[in-house]
């Protein structure tokens, strides 16, 4: 541990890069997968079993908090590690994605975003100071600039005018952020698919020497071909001493082809929403325990696997409590898919340690292409 943020490069392969992020509340392994827990829970986890997994540091949301319980509220309990028995690194995003899913309940202009809650219909008014201010009053590690996301298809025009609005609104937060020893702030470059806007966004950005980068407003309908035509046009633009944050990325796949692009640190709701409706992340690839040949399947999601979500229970007996929407289905499968995602994250470090991330690669998408009936 350390007083300071610090991003130090341990090794790399190609364009992927091994490194660690030290702060005062831990040291996180990059390449890093951060568990989402919105609201200060990772969804039919107990934050201990997500430690266990190999989690250095988890996500909160700053539109959700300020809602409920609220800001003030968590700052007087003792902060949201306090409140959530998390002592380690916690990212909030500053919850500009949020409040581009409103659509008709928000107003934006340049002092920030007026909406409608969608929890009781109260009017909020979120400026890029006042995100600043709640992530600061939650005592997050790592704090993200207001930004607006778009979603994709959108017209140039559109795509231009949120990203420039982005750019002034990341030199307001980076004032309110002020000097927080021990802790960052980090810009997110936008620019939808339109590379020379990905270009200005990444090198206004960087002219602001913040601690860190992210990439945002992928992911957010367009093809996964966009998705890495944008990080590719974007990435020799951004630091190389600093890490790069992909925003609300993603499957196992596009995972494993940003790393091999130079990201360093993900999030995605994916392991366990998809868990929650039967779906398993395997070695194998993906499993639907919906499916009726699971019926009477007697073996396990992996029984190599040191998750006992994977390794000790029937494919049979997490189908009979998916179908039958048990609970516990949705828990042992959400146990799996973020275990298997932490050791998806660990066999990429290891790889980049060893030079052989490209090897690995094409053995991890070799093994889940033979499908889950196939042995191993």
């Amino acid at each position: 541990m350390t007083d300071t943020f610090q991003f130090k490069l341990l090794a790399t392969d190609g364009k992927a890069r091994r490194g660690e992020v030290s702060m005062p509340r831990g040291t996180i392994r990059t390449p890093a997968f951060m568990p989402v827990g919105t609201v200060g829970t990772v969804k039919a986890m107990y934050l201990d079993q997500v430690r266990e997994l190999g989690a250095d540091i988890i996500l909160g949301n700053t539109y959700h908090l300020m809602l409920r319980p609220g800001p003030e509220r968590v700052a007087r309990l003792g902060g949201l590690h306090e409140l959530i028995r998390w002592p380690h690194p916690i990212l909030t995003d500053s919850g500009g994605f949020q409040v581009m899913s409103l659509s008709g309940l928000r107003k934006l202009d340049e002092q920030g975003v007026t909406f409608k809650s969608h929890v009781d219909g109260a009017l909020h008014h979120m400026s890029p100071e006042r995100s600043i201010e709640i992530q600061g009053l939650l005592d997050s590690d790592i704090q993200m600039q207001l930004d607006e996301c778009v979603a994709l298809p959108a017209s140039p025009k559109e795509i231009e005018r949120a990203m420039e609005m982005s750019l002034r609104w990341a030199e307001r937060c980076k004032v309110a952020f002020g000097d927080q020893p021990g802790k960052a702030m980090f810009g997110i470059v936008q620019g939808g698919d339109i590379p020379h806007l990905r270009v200005r966004s990444a090198e206004a950005l960087a002219e602001l020497n913040l601690k860190g980068y992210a990439i945002g407003g992928l992911a957010v309908g367009e093809p996964q071909e966009v998705m890495l035509d944008m990080i590719d046009t974007t990435i020799p633009h951004m630091p190389f001493e600093k890490p790069r944050y992909l925003m609300g990325v993603g499957t196992p796949d596009d995972m494993l082809k940003s790393v091999a692009r130079g990201i360093d640190m993900f999030d995605c709701v994916m392991p366990t929403r998809s868990g929650r409706h039967g779906l398993a992340f395997t070695r194998r690839g993906r499993i639907n325990l919906r499916n009726a040949r699971h019926a009477e399947d007697m073996r396990p999601l992996d029984e190599e696997s040191n998750c006992p979500a994977a390794r000790d229970y029937s494919r049979a007996y997490l189908h009979h409590l998916i179908r039958a929407n048990e609970s516990l289905g949705g828990m042992l499968l959400t146990w799996n898919n973020l275990s298997y995602y932490q050791d998806l994250m660990a066999g990429i470090r290891k790889a980049i340690e060893e030079g052989r991330f490209a090897d690995f690669m094409a053995e991890t998408q070799e093994n889940w292409a033979r499908g889950d009936l196939a042995p191993l």
